[in-house]
């Protein structure tokens, strides 16, 4: 189930919410070295939680959450240090922040910038079962601080990985600011290098949908969305609710392997000729990886529009004109052959406008093409666990924004988007074991674990699983 997801209002700011957007620095923060590599960083919102659990549980108070907490937890899992200053998040600390938090988050050794401002309540939220089910119930009670491009330092701001929280337009103006900045922050830095155009690297954008506005309505949005976004991962729920769907067997009332894997084939029907990346949690059920063949995305283009615009298809759409493009060079028309087909047809002619490059040629070799993935990968507390899973997974809270930390680090590092679910449902296995946060320490070897486990070892013993 993943968190309460720093619930977006749309476009706008919703009643109460505080944005950094043009704002002034606050009261203090602590800097993070502008040489920092950062593999990882989230615009998920820091949240303290207070929950409250049917009688004769007693509630807890001050616990550590939001779905920028989780996600940075689930790339911290993977990351012990030096490897930990690579993990990227943002704690926003009101007057009220408190100290044992502080204490808890220095102990994981990350890049977390904290952010003090005494003029403000920390961002709270109540969660609470209303009956026997794992849903809860959700609602802020303190103004929740919203995070935006601008709030990124420039460390930050060039990380391998983003991982976006929010609605379709918002994930849209996000993409596009950030993809913006971070360019321009880095040929401003790279102003005297003459390779910079070749060197400059686009981020993974990994966002995850916001339940509320996951509806019919918003499913446009959505396939406009997808073209800026390197992943989307919704849960299940969120993917039916895109389709008008519950995304559940009527007749068990389970999630239904069958719906996911069919939405997912409505939705990347919808987009064709270039590959995209839907990785649908779906709880005990583990994750559905569907990717659909067509060309690979062109990892340099830094888009400026909601629709998948940007540069490429200012300089496409100069071209089809017959006008000039950078440094006033003519680009070639494209040719587009219309009518019905002819045995003497050239099929090539015909599919050129699909295939042109950017100087208008027909390209064949130099595109990538992407065969497509369909695949389901099991939860680490799920099929072929051998012990006891309802023992194990006390509270399912968090563990899907935790499993998008672990899946979005892996992704930076180079590692499939399979094996990179993999490590996501590794990291989200720790995150479920208690209420609250797994505790870090170190064995007798000095080695980090988590729960009393090391991460690596749980890795290696569900790959041999899988």
């Amino acid at each position: 189930m993943v968190l309460h997801s720093d619930l977006d209002m749309g476009p706008d700011m919703a009643p109460g919410d505080r944005t950094r957007a043009g704002a002034e620095p606050d009261q203090g923060a602590d800097e993070i070295p502008e040489t920092q590599e950062i593999d990882f960083v989230t615009l998920g919102m820091f949240i303290i939680d207070e929950i409250e659990f049917l009688p004769p549980k007693p509630p807890v108070h001050d616990i550590l959450g939001g779905a920028g907490s989780y996600s940075a937890l689930g790339a911290r899992l993977f990351s012990p240090p030096p490897l930990a200053k690579t993990v990227g998040w943002i704690v926003d600390q009101g007057s009220d922040f408190p100290a044992s938090i502080t204490a808890q988050i220095k102990t994981w050794q990350t890049s977390a910038l904290f952010r003090h401002d005494p003029s403000r309540l920390t961002t709270r939220g109540w969660n609470g079962y209303t009956d026997a089910s794992e849903l809860r119930a959700f609602r802020y009670t303190t103004p929740k601080q919203r995070l935006t491009a601008t709030d990124l330092t420039p460390p930050l701001l060039q990380a391998k990985a983003i991982h976006l929280i929010c609605s379709p337009l918002r994930c849209q103006q996000l993409a596009t600011d950030l993809l913006a900045r971070r360019k321009a922050a880095y040929y401003l830095s790279h102003s005297n290098d003459s390779d910079s155009e070749d060197s400059y690297a686009r981020p993974l954008i990994i966002w995850e949908p916001v339940p509320d506005l996951c509806r019919p309505t918003e499913l446009l949005s959505c396939t406009n969305t997808l073209p800026l976004v390197d992943v989307c991962s919704p849960n299940h729920a969120e993917l039916a609710g895109f389709m008008g769907s519950d995304g559940l067997d009527p007749d068990t009332g389970c999630i239904s392997t069958a719906a996911v894997e069919r939405h997912c084939e409505q939705l990347l029907a919808s987009m064709p000729l270039q590959s995209y990346t839907l990785v649908v949690r779906a709880g005990e059920k583990g994750c559905f990886v569907a990717r659909n063949g067509g060309r690979k995305k062109n990892k340099e283009v830094v888009t400026s529009g909601g629709g998948g615009g940007g540069d490429a298809a200012a300089t496409d759409a100069t071209a089809a004109a017959g006008g000039e493009g950078k440094g006033g060079q003519k680009k070639a028309r494209k040719e587009y052959v219309r009518g019905g087909l002819r045995p003497d047809t050239d099929m090539e002619a015909l599919f050129a406008g699909l295939l042109q490059d950017a100087e208008g040629c027909v390209a064949r070799e130099e595109i990538e093409i992407d065969p497509g993935v369909e695949r389901w990968v099991p939860a680490y507390y799920g099929e072929g666990y051998e012990g006891d899973a309802g023992k194990k997974v006390v509270d399912p809270t968090g563990g899907g924004n935790t499993f998008l930390g672990g899946m979005a680090v892996a992704l930076a590092r180079g590692e499939s988007i399979e094996e990179a679910c993999a490590w996501g449902h590794v990291a989200a296995s720790f995150a479920i074991e208690q209420v609250g946060f797994p505790v870090l320490s170190v064995d007798e070897e000095g080695r980090e674990t988590w729960n009393g486990q090391r991460v690596e070892e749980r890795l290696r013993e569900f790959r041999e699983r899988l």
